[in-house]
């Protein structure tokens, strides 16, 4: 059987880690990406194929031409504000070029995805630990968008036997810990970079939205996941779809949370650092903790995280901000 994977959005954050994990475990990572918010230098572990992921001919040639046993599917706009003011762009993004991908892959026979979903799913949930029996309310485009395409795996699953795993991962963070890749998005939003980049001096003081949460120190609660472990978890769900196994959605999380407070502390610990950042209000649908139940990752992929401890994930990501920093610095 062939060792090629169809790795779309390779060239993004998450999706170049998992082609490095892929690449470390035999696999041929094949990115196949527009470059429009990816990073062409990201693509260090296999072919990069440029395209749209709507043009179903294009996606169909290079699943042909490379004889791609499977797909990872990563390809996808992810800003939950730009989604609010833009949901054209999400859906045509989004659900439309997945439906084109699926056809693409039913021409060629490629009956496997592994696809890269989202806590947004889940909306603002009632209760904690969210499990994946957690009712998914979005109440975002984004998180409307990636549903969307979770119906969509479910009904191509009944009626054209195709298999898929999605990964409902909480908080992507940290950076590859030998530094070949890192986080590069534009604009950032993520809190760990932005916390960073205030504490070099390379960004702005970090806002703190929300600092009367009903948490031990106001301030919202989120999982964080090492971005390795997150690719990690890519792999062992194609190996499972490789073995036989059924259709599934699981949660990619620690089951731990922290606070925006303590990200801060363990950014200035890391750096050395005080962190210059200001008090915001709350912005509007922010829940006070997002935290996931990990356990059916465990007893159906094998899979718990190994490298999420916060100081690994502040360390690889101020390894590579510094490295950053070095190089835009004359």
């Amino acid at each position: 059987m062939s060792q090629s994977v169809l790795v779309t959005g390779g060239a993004g954050y998450i999706g170049s880690h998992a082609c490095k994990a892929l690449a470390q475990a035999g696999y041929v990572p094949v990115t196949y990406d527009n470059l429009s918010r990816g990073h062409r230098r990201a693509v260090r572990w296999g072919p990069l194929v440029q395209g749209e992921i709507a043009d179903r001919a294009s996606v169909a040639a290079a699943l042909t031409a490379h004889r791609v046993s499977c797909v990872m599917h990563f390809a996808a706009f992810a800003y939950v504000g730009e989604s609010g003011t833009d949901p054209a762009l999400y859906y045509r993004n989004n659900v439309i070029g997945t439906l084109a991908l699926l056809d693409a892959m039913r021409e060629t026979g490629t009956d496997r995805i592994v696809f890269s979903s989202t806590c947004a799913t889940y909306g603002l949930p009632d209760s904690m630990p969210i499990a994946e029996a957690t009712p998914q309310r979005p109440v975002n485009p984004y998180g409307e968008t990636k549903l969307a395409i979770e119906r969509v795996l479910h009904w191509y699953g009944a009626a054209y036997g195709l298999r898929s795993v999605a990964l409902r991962y909480f908080n992507a963070s940290g950076c590859d810990r030998a530094g070949e890749i890192g986080e590069e998005h534009d604009p950032e939003t993520h809190l760990i970079p932005l916390v960073l980049r205030a504490a070099l001096g390379s960004g702005p003081p970090v806002s703190i939205f929300g600092t009367d949460y009903p948490t031990p120190d106001g301030t919202a609660i989120r999982d964080y996941i090492h971005v390795e472990d997150l690719a990690t978890a890519h792999v062992r769900a194609l190996q499972y779809l490789a073995e036989g196994g059924s259709s599934t959605a699981v949660n990619v999380a620690t089951g731990r949370g922290y606070s925006v407070r303590e990200i801060i502390a363990a950014a200035a610990r890391a750096s050395g650092r005080d962190v210059p950042h200001r008090e915001a209000p709350r912005r509007p649908g922010d829940p006070p903790t997002l935290v996931a139940d990990p356990s059916l990752a465990r007893s159906v992929l094998g899979w718990r995280a190994e490298c999420s401890d916060l100081d690994t994930i502040i360390g690889s990501a101020l390894a590579w901000e510094l490295r950053q920093h070095n190089e835009r610095t004359p």
